[in-house]
């Protein structure tokens, strides 16, 4: 039986065009009506010591925000384990995915449509391989401007909506492992392997920039956060099933 109050770590593949936020909501309703049902029958049996109301705050919250084009790992953590959500967002990850060469779009992604093209022609895989190197070890990076990082208070891809510009600084990132898996142009796949804090629709621009030309993300997927695996995750439509 589990204890969401106590604390619960769970593994959710995230849901393809889900926010990391709709993710927790539909875990909360589903915990709750969980919380309802034990109750229920724990009041069936005559036991009424330590029962507290189904909609009372059980914390939870998600130990790292995946956008909503992507899809994989999620850490979601229940009761006292939200405590450690620092912690498990501090671990590295590891992503895989494509990025489009020879064209960008304003978020670095599929969120919004090209708004320019470039040529392709001198990129060969000798070239894509090569460029990878660039990209290893610590490297400054600039977040893209549509995020959740806060500029004077704001969110980021709030001022990017209201069609407003702001200047982000770059940070350091890291990445151990940026290897090419498939190279068939204009597509190109990729496994990263990073710090916190990596954008890898950032890692798509200047991947482009780098080639001389463009590139843009058109799918993502997390695939680790420190020792937890994507293939031990439930889908959302698992984990209800659980608590049945």
């Amino acid at each position: 039986m589990k204890d969401f109050r106590a604390g619960e770590v769970l593994l959710i593949n995230k849901p393809l065009t889900w926010t990391s936020f709709q993710v927790v909501n539909k875990m909360k309703y589903a915990i709750k009506s969980f919380e309802r049902n034990r109750i229920a029958q724990e009041k069936s049996v005559g036991n009424f010591s330590n029962i507290q109301h189904p909609t009372s705050n059980i914390k939870i919250g998600h130990a790292g925000t995946l956008d909503p084009l992507a899809t994989g790992l999620l850490i979601v953590c229940t009761g006292k384990q939200t405590k450690n959500i620092e912690s498990y967002q501090a671990q590295e990850k590891e992503y895989t995915g494509t990025f489009y060469i020879g064209a960008t779009t304003p978020c670095f992604d599929l969120e919004k449509e090209i708004d320019a093209t470039y040529p392709t022609e001198h990129i060969t895989e000798e070239l894509i391989r090569e460029t990878t190197n660039q990209f290893v070890g610590k490297i400054q990076q600039t977040p893209p401007l549509f995020s959740a990082i806060k500029i004077d208070g704001k969110r980021a891809y709030d001022i990017a909506r209201a069609g407003k510009t702001a200047e982000i600084k770059p940070k350091e990132i890291e990445i151990s492992v940026f290897e090419i898996t498939r190279i068939a142009l204009p597509e190109v796949d990729f496994r990263v392997v990073c710090s916190k804090g990596t954008y890898i629709r950032s890692l798509a621009r200047d991947f482009g920039l780098a080639l001389k030309s463009g590139a843009h993300l058109t799918a993502l997927c997390r695939t680790r956060i420190g020792n937890y695996s994507l293939s031990d995750a439930m889908t959302i439509e698992e984990f209800q099933k659980s608590l049945e």
